[in-house]
């Protein structure tokens, strides 16, 4: 087994989206090599409803599949296809926009007027760039949690951990998507397949990820398989963290637990071509997916 190195830690900034939606964006719009499969991470949370109450009115995707998990609120989504619901606190949709729908999402607070959530996109590869778009909406009673003996308890969302799988299949990147919360003071160790991208995005709490390096500001250090294990500094709310390549994760838990997503996903390596919610392979289908929304032919017959 194999560590996985910190290579980066960066706070999520923040960023106006949708009709003026106050969120943080941990990754997106930059480098779409970076976390290949995986090109916009972004946390929206706000306590005030008139942060977040205007939503993301209609607008159209192509190319690529949204995962939206709620944590407190809800979400009304509806879309160009007449499918209609509502996202509640703990419920996951993953939407395939393949060859292209238009919706909206329209957030709403809980009775303290609290909102949260994240969206991560990922892309398709040119191959299911123009498959039909469908959705995978499932519910917070049907994600598989498991809890260790320390107290660890591990939210599935896609993918398989300690036995249990989560729900959302037939994913084109095959990613793992997991909720993770620790203990204060706890290390864990989470096995991460060597030939996936991998991040971590800390929302709750603070710990530490260990590096194959010695960092400056060394927390801890162990032996471990005769190698010295370093461990960084404290990372807390709203920070995102890029691992190298290697098979597992460690994290040192600070003083009130932490909780973050651990995501990986398969890299696709193919050209990215990426204008706003549009992403494809080429300039030409971008000019394409434009010409398409002009003249009315974006939503495919049957589609």
């Amino acid at each position: 087994m194999s560590l996985r190195p910190t290579i980066e830690t960066r706070k999520a900034r923040p960023t106006l989206e949708g009709a003026g939606v106050k969120l943080h964006r941990a990754f997106g719009f930059q480098d779409p090599t970076e976390l290949d499969p995986f090109l916009l991470f972004d946390d929206f949370r706000n306590d005030h409803p008139e942060d977040y109450e205007k939503g993301f009115p209609w607008h159209p995707h192509r190319g690529i599949e949204t995962i939206t998990y709620v944590l407190e609120g809800s979400v009304a989504h509806g879309d160009s296809l007449g499918n209609l619901g509502t996202l509640g606190a703990g419920d996951v949709q993953w939407m395939t926009a393949g060859s292209g729908i238009l919706h909206q999402e329209m957030p709403n607070g809980n009775a303290s007027g609290q909102m949260h959530g994240f969206q991560l996109w990922g892309n398709l590869p040119s191959d299911q760039k123009m498959t039909p778009p469908r959705y995978q909406d499932v519910t917070a009673a049907d994600l598989p949690q498991v809890t260790d003996d320390d107290g660890t308890s591990v939210k599935i969302i896609t993918g398989t951990f300690w036995g249990k799988t989560g729900p959302v299949d037939g994913i084109a990147a095959d990613p793992q998507y997991l909720d993770i919360c620790i203990p204060p003071g706890q290390q864990k160790t989470f096995s991460v397949d060597t030939y996936r991208r991998a991040f971590a995005y800390i929302f709750e709490g603070s710990g530490a990820f260990a590096d194959a390096s010695p960092p400056s500001g060394v927390l801890l250090e162990k032996e471990v398989a005769g190698e010295e294990l370093n461990i960084r500094d404290l990372s807390g709310d709203r920070t995102l963290v890029r691992f190298g390549t290697g098979d597992e994760v460690t994290v040192q838990a600070g003083p009130e637990g932490i909780r973050f997503l651990l995501i990986s996903g398969a890299p696709i390596d193919e050209p990215v071509a990426w204008h706003g919610p549009i992403v494809m392979n080429t300039q030409e289908e971008l000019h394409q997916a434009m010409r398409d929304l002009n003249n009315g032919t974006f939503i495919k017959p049957g589609h």
